[in-house]
């Protein structure tokens, strides 16, 4: 076991030296080392005061910097990531998956917020909904791009989005086109891939279809059983 925790360890260390460059600063690179650590250590609940009390630090200042002021890309980051997962996961036959999952909220306030469907709960509850992409190879998975739905409710209305932190050029987008999005940018980023799949939320959009067709993108997606079906002309 403590080789095995060893390994880990050196596997982090190696992932937090490709993230790392991308802050500008000493202080939050190396807090974003112990952040991560935290969030695969023993925290039990892995929130800001008590990742802050892990890392032993005496406030939330730090940590409430490193995720809300400090300067780095996140979307450079998914970069870094995509990248490592494939240089450890991928082969030619993987997975692309893409799904969704609800985040419980009991106010108005968090961005995209909503009454809505939450697979996690099962039931309509008052969440944010997030679409994840998941690369599956070699016996292995990891997640390697994600998306916050925003429901139109929230982007016809810029003061809210505003107040959230929304940016004023975010458009509407569905779930299945926030999907399209995140397999647009891995297949074009070269990612090795035999098939994508997803339930019927992505598998009941015909422009998703279509346009894995156009790539000649091999896909199992499952669609409803009235989804009308279009049979070719003979």
């Amino acid at each position: 076991m403590r080789a095995i925790a060893k390994s880990w360890e050196r596997e982090l260390y190696a992932l937090h030296e490709r993230l790392g460059q991308l802050f500008r600063r000493p202080e939050p690179r190396q807090r974003s080392l112990a952040y991560m650590k935290g969030l695969l250590g023993t925290v039990e609940r892995k929130n800001g005061w008590q990742l802050a009390e892990w890392i032993g630090e005496a406030t939330l200042d730090g940590v409430q910097h490193l995720l809300e002021r400090a300067q780095w890309d996140a979307d450079a980051a998914r970069d870094v990531l995509r990248q490592y997962v494939v240089e450890r996961l991928g082969e030619h036959d993987a997975v692309l998956i893409v799904d969704e999952t609800g985040f419980v909220k009991k106010g108005e306030h968090s961005a995209g917020v909503q009454r809505q469907y939450s697979g996690t709960a099962g039931r309509i509850e008052n969440c944010q909904v997030g679409v994840f992409l998941c690369y599956a190879g070699h016996g292995s998975s990891a997640f390697i791009d994600r998306a916050l739905y925003v429901p139109r409710a929230w982007t016809d209305d810029p003061s809210r989005c505003k107040a959230a932190g929304i940016p004023p050029t975010l458009e509407f987008a569905t779930k299945p086109r926030l999907a399209r999005n995140m397999l647009e940018r891995a297949l074009d980023a070269g990612l090795p891939c035999g098939w994508v799949t997803g339930d019927e939320v992505y598998g009941g959009d015909r422009d998703l279809r279509l346009w894995l067709e156009s790539r000649g993108q091999a896909f199992v997606l499952a669609v409803a059983k009235n989804e009308p079906l279009q049979s070719p002309e003979l």
